[in-house]
């Protein structure tokens, strides 16, 4: 065991090394073409734009800036308005700076900043304007490899059970048969019960999905490098998948626990329902908890490896000495917290799979019942 992970840490540190230097290339020259654009008699970095641009959703899968110039993967746009649907490109944009066909990506600050919007011929948003946007982004395309990956990991594996039969798995197989069990006898079965097969391929989908793309996320470089699982919108479809599940399954004990809780005094109760609504919040918070836990602790870690990055390109402004004596500490703490991300990676699928599992449980379990039921036996008996 020892033995094979001495193995793998020269592989670790390659990739941290490729991390190192793509954005040792990415950044400064991101930053300056940011700063030429925006204060063009400047040499200050926009460092936060930079970290900005790499954390956020696109129209265009962003590679690197090399003197200027932009390397990127454009993406289809695809608007439907009163007129009709509209489908091209992202490059007509010239990465955002042009618009096309009355539409362009919004660089004002606020909720629409980096979204695209209708403007007028003066180049003016059109507030009044209403449209719907499914163009396939940045996250929507990192969503369409991760299912890919996934469909292509699990069929192969499952395809190798139906082969072997009852022999030891082979290949991916022996690192996913680990996690498969533990899902199943350490979070559905403990947190759920008797009942919890029926939820274990949610619960499974749940975990790798998250885990995946977590890891998906580290990566510098395409197709890795989208924050998908720290993009809010898709943590709140997460929490909504369990949200409903849970309020879905809940059994009568469960409801009259929220409505009506027994063992609780009436003033609570009548004539202000205090208690009640407090329940009823509490089914609203859990699955909010659930969104910000996921989005804020993945994004937060992406921010904070980046910054590390950026600390060398900050010095190295103020002086080569100083970027070049800043450059050995801000690596190693680099190497740490992409050390430290690769465990939150795990940690964060499991906490998310494992309040899943409990919010269910909790709605389901039928104990209370139980215990009423053979309270009521014993009286009989006396």
């Amino acid at each position: 065991m020892s033995l094979s992970i001495y193995k793998r840490v020269p592989y670790g540190f390659l990739k941290v090394f490729v991390f190192v230097i793509v954005f040792g290339v990415l950044l400064p020259e991101t930053a300056k073409a940011e700063s030429n654009s925006h204060e063009e008699n400047t040499s200050k970095l926009d460092i936060g734009g930079v970290i900005m641009e790499h954390i956020v959703n696109s129209y265009e899968w962003h590679i690197a800036t090399v003197k200027d110039k932009h390397i990127s993967i454009p993406l289809p746009v695809i608007i439907v308005d009163k007129e009709g649907v509209h489908v091209f490109s992202s490059k007509k944009f010239h990465h955002g700076h042009e618009a096309y066909k009355g539409f362009a990506v919004c660089h004002e600050e606020g909720m629409k900043k980096g979204k695209i919007i209708k403007v007028n011929e003066a180049g003016e948003r059109d507030a009044s304007a209403s449209f719907l946007d499914i163009s396939i982004t940045k996250n929507v395309f990192s969503l369409f490899v991760s299912i890919a990956l996934l469909l292509v990991i699990f069929i192969s594996v499952a395809n190798g059970y139906k082969k072997r039969g009852v022999l030891p798995p082979k290949g991916i197989a022996r690192a996913i048969e680990p996690l498969v069990i533990f899902i199943r006898d350490d979070v559905a079965r403990s947190a759920i019960g008797k009942k919890h097969e029926r939820y274990l391929p949610f619960l499974l989908t749940l975990f790798f999905f998250i885990f995946l793309n977590n890891l998906l996320g580290i990566i510098p470089f395409f197709p890795g490098g989208a924050n998908l699982t720290g993009n809010i919108s898709v943590t709140l479809v997460l929490a909504l998948f369990t949200f409903v599940i849970t309020n879905v399954s809940g059994n009568r004990i469960y409801w009259k626990h929220i409505v009506n809780t027994p063992g609780v005094p009436v003033w609570l109760k009548i004539p202000l329902p205090l208690l009640p609504l407090v329940e009823v919040i509490g089914l609203f918070t859990k699955p909010i908890v659930l969104m910000i836990r996921l989005f804020a602790n993945i994004t937060a870690g992406h921010i904070i490896c980046l910054s590390f990055i950026a600390l060398i390109f900050i010095f190295g402004n103020m002086s080569s000495t100083l970027g070049l004596g800043i450059s050995p500490i801000s690596v190693l703490f680099y190497i740490f917290m992409m050390v430290l991300e690769l465990l939150v990676s795990f940690i964060q699928a499991f906490v998310f799979t494992l309040l899943s599992a409990i919010y269910i449980g909790m709605a389901i379990e039928e104990h209370h019942h139980d215990e009423h039921k053979i309270k009521h036996s014993v009286s009989e008996v006396k």
